[in-house]
């Protein structure tokens, strides 16, 4: 119980200053996870919108991936396992910064009530 008292004690002497750098610290971190969800997301579509158009063509057509920067000449039925492992890693990464992001928000949330901070409109 003493321990938490200190620790509260010590987060209300922040200085104004500290307080708004620590606001902004928190909506970049915010504003930057949900950036990078956006991006992960628009990509794992890309892959699910490839995937769908070479489920109807048969594996032995042949295709090209961009790997690196170099476009390489492959098979459909090459592709589209890498393609789909590639779309799993995608989503399982965008849940985990959705985790992320929901994680830090409800710290975000914690600090604005902690702090009694109001948003004022500019």
């Amino acid at each position: 119980m003493a321990t938490k008292q200190k620790q509260k004690s010590k987060q209300k002497t922040l200085s104004t200053e500290e307080i708004q750098q620590n606001y902004s610290k928190l909506q970049n971190e915010l504003q930057a996870l949900a950036q990078k969800i956006g991006e992960l997301e628009s990509e794992a579509e890309e892959h699910d919108l490839v995937l769908s158009t070479l489920s109807d063509v048969e594996p032995s057509r042949k295709c090209f991936r961009m790997i690196g920067g170099v476009l390489v000449e492959r098979t459909v039925g090459d592709v589209a396992p890498t393609l789909q492992t590639n779309l799993e890693g995608i989503k399982k990464v965008i849940e985990t910064l959705a985790n992320q992001y929901k994680t830090k928000e409800e710290e975000f949330t914690s600090f604005v009530k902690e702090y009694n901070i109001r948003q004022t409109r500019a």
